[in-house]
């Protein structure tokens, strides 16, 4: 069978966990050759230990403007140009408003905004016609969940930019993105703060609300990256593509 990614340079960023490390097995078995990033030089190690040796992990945290210049400097040196982009990074850190701090809204924005912005800035010069961004949103761009405003805005601000910057990306045949996922069995909300039992409740609590009666798997969420970032989807830019199990089309189950 004919692999999809044949020969494709691609970078994931937040690459070493959950769906960026599920996306990296994808792209692997499609026939790329991958780099991944993480803040946590172990973390990033273990990854590329486990993915094999057509990885490279590279150390860089996305809300540090230097780090993501050196990321670039360094896919430079290594390659010389990029095929894929895929936008992963990012936090969820839930806060009800009236009690939205200052640093818990710019560490969301940092990362899941302003770093995802600047990532693809730095990485742009490395990118000819036919190359592709995805980058990674939420439904909670949209569904209006409690506690998660600035998380939802940071996405909003993310799916904003994606339809504008494929206005403006398509004269140079570069096409991006945005892959909507829905809850997905990942360690995300793990790395929230909040306590276990909590964790488990809300899980609970928000599995009744998706159509399908479960998470997605991160596997089912790097398949769709994949498709769209291959060739296969070349005619599909400015796009935002839900994968939730129903959920944003029934926000409100009884």
């Amino acid at each position: 069978m004919e692999k999809k990614l044949n020969n494709k340079r691609a970078l994931i960023t937040g690459g070493n966990a959950g769906i960026g490390f599920a996306t990296a097995q994808e792209f692997l078995a499609q026939g790329a050759e991958v780099i991944i990033t993480g803040k946590d030089a172990d973390r990033v190690a273990e990854a590329v230990k486990a993915l094999g040796d057509k990885v490279h992990g590279f150390v860089a945290d996305v809300a540090q403007m230097d780090q993501i210049s050196n990321l670039a400097a360094q896919v430079q040196a290594l390659w010389g140009n990029l095929d894929i982009l895929f936008v992963n990074a990012g936090v969820f850190y839930p806060s009800p408003v009236g009690q939205i701090s200052e640093t818990g809204f710019d560490a969301l924005m940092d990362i899941n905004f302003k770093g995802a912005v600047f990532t693809i800035e730095a990485l742009l010069p490395l990118m000819d016609s036919g190359a592709s961004i995805v980058n990674l949103s939420s439904i909670n761009a949209y569904s209006g969940m409690s506690n998660t405003s600035i998380y939802a805005a940071s996405k909003a601000a993310m799916n904003a930019y994606t339809r504008t910057a494929a206005t403006e990306l398509a004269p140079k045949g570069i096409r991006i993105n945005a892959v909507n996922p829905g809850p997905i069995a990942t360690g995300i909300f793990g790395k929230s703060g909040l306590p276990q039992e909590a964790i488990e409740g809300f899980a609970n609590a928000l599995q009744q609300r998706i159509p399908l009666k479960r998470f997605g798997q991160p596997e089912e969420v790097a398949k769709l990256v994949r498709f769209v970032a291959s060739d296969e989807a070349a005619f599909i830019t400015g796009a935002e593509i839900n994968i939730d199990g129903g959920t944003a089309v029934n926000n409100i189950i009884g």
